[in-house]
């Protein structure tokens, strides 16, 4: 009989589940990835909100409590395409502060269920008034009430995070066998600027392979995105149109993400269609067994690419955002049958 697997805990309490942000696995595939490199997926799922933006909606409340921007009991208000919301959702409760939430009616309606399982108000906008419509609806709810406006797309604790835990991380795993590509997309762009600054100093043969949809080329444009005094976006971006890829690439170019723009945080620029980045997410569920949304899958589809060209013995990793269940109810799931098909109705029938 083989070694039984077992595991002995993790040798510690936690005062609070927002202890539990961070730390998550990077996995290797083994089925999926072409023969000549290692090619790596970081599940960032593995957060207690099962997505990336666990780590951002954290340093923010905790930055704001810090600088004493956020009063006890204030109410905290953000603009988000869903992940956001609901990792602040989390914090949050955990720390009592109500939260309300503007999002685009565009977005899963599982999102917007979960915020409020979660105890958040949620207010929707016009999905023709894209991004900016739910950014500037948060702007003004925050200074109607008095309420404490995240801005997470201007928000120095969102790069800071990836700087002290996302980057640490990737170098501290990879320190035994070298790291020669890192891939990722954008939303705030927070993980690609955070990152960077890491393997920019701790690796900087590495190279950082940045994805954006092929339909909303915003960065490969070259185009710059018109501002405000405080940062915030002027209007939508020129190059931007509707694309498939949830919680990627808003109607404008975050603050956040300027940063990788003005300091090369990333080495190319290379776009994707999203509808590949759903085979792609699919097939890693089907043949790896890791779940996925478009993003991941679209991050992955972007890797397999350079994958193709790159030199035998490659070492890659890929950041797969958060979980395919915020997906349920949109296309990536619509091929997926409730009910039993032929092969399952004679399965049935056998015995």
């Amino acid at each position: 009989m083989g070694n039984l697997y077992t595991t002995s805990g993790r040798g510690k309490l936690y005062d609070s589940v927002t202890e539990t942000v961070g730390d998550t696995p990077c996995v290797r595939l083994n089925h999926i990835a072409p023969d000549h490199v290692s090619l790596y997926v970081k599940v960032e799922s593995f957060n207690p909100l099962s997505s990336v933006k666990d780590r951002l909606a954290l340093n923010m409340i905790e930055a704001a409590e810090r600088e004493g921007l956020l009063s006890p009991g204030q109410t905290v208000v953000e603009a988000t395409s869903g992940n956001t919301g609901i990792g602040l959702a989390m914090v949050c409760a955990a720390k009592g502060y109500p939260l309300v939430i503007t999002m685009a009616d565009s977005f899963s309606i599982e999102r917007r269920r979960l915020m409020r399982f979660l105890g958040a108000k949620v207010v929707l906008t016009p999905r023709a008034e894209k991004g900016i419509g739910m950014y500037r609806k948060a702007q003004a709810l925050a200074e109607k009430n008095g309420w404490f406006f995240a801005r997470q797309f201007e928000s120095s604790a969102n790069a800071d995070i990836h700087e002290s835990t996302t980057g640490r991380e990737i170098v501290n795993d990879f320190k035994d066998i070298g790291l020669d590509y890192w891939v990722t997309g954008y939303g705030t762009g927070g993980t690609v600027s955070g990152v960077a600054r890491v393997l920019r100093k701790d690796l900087p043969n590495c190279k950082i392979i940045l994805s954006e949809p092929h339909n909303a080329r915003l960065v490969g444009s070259g185009e710059p995105q018109q501002r405000n005094a405080d940062d915030s976006p002027a209007g939508s971006h020129p190059a931007w149109e509707p694309h498939v890829i949830q919680g990627w690439t808003p109607d404008f170019i975050p603050k956040v993400l300027q940063e990788s723009i003005d300091n090369k945080g990333f080495d190319q620029v290379l776009p994707v269609d999203g509808t590949i980045g759903m085979q792609w997410a699919a097939r890693l569920a089907a043949e790896e067994g890791i779940l996925t949304g478009v993003s991941g899958g679209s991050t992955l589809a972007t890797a397999i690419e350079v994958a193709e060209q790159a030199p035998k013995g490659s070492v890659m990793l890929v950041m797969l955002p958060d979980t395919g269940e915020r997906y349920l109810s949109t296309p990536l799931f619509e091929t997926i049958p409730a009910e039993m098909d032929e092969e399952e109705q004679a399965l049935a029938d056998s015995v």
